[in-house]
Parts: structure tokens; sequence; C-alpha cells
């Protein structure tokens, strides 16, 4: 079997926006690892206009160049690391708009979640997961929370995550539980395909 491919998602295409600097970051903490591969997804890559379809991508595909390229490679992933910020207790309106624009391509794969903000973007990430689950993603447990104290010390004191040496094991600790899901759902779904090829 070859490597799962896990996407890591930039959720907010915002000036200034601290989503980059914390998804390369555990992006460098996972390139050590052998188990999986790893892909930074930039949403400010797929610039896609207000979801308003007549027709659900669950009974049709969507046109249109920009969103043919967005569930084609969320389809070729084996998994997602949602990097979201937390706005006004929820998600970002671009990562929610992105996620109304696919149905079936992240179906039977896990999810983990790197939340920021406040309540280190826990609220947000609880709605994520209420998504995810519609889009019959396999949500994880282990998640990483990154609070005020290490947001005000990226934003004013010039300090990276580095410098907040607690934050790195929870992205271990969430990258095992993800590598377990991946390989798993992987073998399934290849099962699958394979029936339903023969």
């Amino acid at each position: 079997m070859t490597q799962p491919k896990i996407g890591i998602i930039i959720s907010t295409t915002r000036k200034g926006r601290l989503g980059e600097r914390i998804a390369r970051w555990v992006h460098e903490l996972a390139q050590g690892r052998t188990d999986l591969s790893f892909e930074v997804i930039d949403l400010r890559d797929y610039p896609l206009g207000f979801y308003e379809v007549e027709v659900s991508p669950r009974f049709a595909p969507l046109d249109g160049a920009v969103e043919q390229a967005w569930a084609g490679k969320m389809a070729s992933l084996d998994g997602y690391i949602f990097v979201t910020a937390e706005y006004n207790r929820s998600i970002t309106g671009v990562l929610k708009n992105a996620l109304d624009h696919l149905y079936y391509e992240p179906g039977r794969k896990p999810a983990a979640f790197v939340g920021y903000g406040a309540a280190g973007g826990v609220r947000a990430v609880e709605q994520l997961r209420l998504m995810a689950v519609e889009l019959s993603m396999v949500v994880t447990k282990n998640g990483v929370h990154i609070g005020m104290e290490p947001m005000l010390g990226l934003m004013r004191e010039g300090k990276e995550l580095a410098d907040f040496p607690y934050l790195s094991p929870t992205v271990v600790t969430m990258l095992d539980e993800l590598a377990w899901y991946a390989k798993t759902l992987k073998t399934g779904r290849d099962e699958e395909a394979q029936k339903t090829a023969a």
C-alpha cells in the first residue's frame, strides 16, 4: 500500500493570516514521518465563487474549472488536517463555502483539526466536526488548540510556534491517531474499489 496522502488545509484567505504559519509548522513537524505523506492546501489557490448552484454536488458534478480543481484535489487525498481560525464562534466563511462545493470527495476519509483563537479554536472545531460528519468524513478525537498566549506571541512579539514547546506533542498525538485511520480507511476504500471493478 502506498503512503496515505494527507492535505493540510489553510482555511483562511485574509491578509496577515496566522493560518499559513501554523499550517507550515504542522507540515514541518510531520516531515519526519514515514507512514504518511503531506501536502499543504491553500484556499487562496481555489478562488471559488459563492456557493449558489442550482443542483447540489450530491446529485451532479459542479461546472467550472476552479470548482473541478478543488473537488479533484480533495478527491486525490486520503485524509485532511483542517487548520481553522475561529470567527465569531465558528469557522471561516471561505472554508464553509469550500466545503459546500463538495459531497462525495472526502467520504470515508479521516479529518483532524488544528484550531486557533481565543479559546484555542475549540468552538470552530466543534462546528467543523459536524460538517465533516455530514460529508462522511471520519473525525478524529485528538486535535491541536492554539490559544491567545501563543497567538499574541506570534502576532506581537516576533515569536515562533517552536517557542511554545507544549504544543508540539499535541501535533504528534494528532498525527499518530490520524495515521491509523488514514491507513485503515484507505485499505477499506481500496478493497471496495477492487470489488466494484471485478
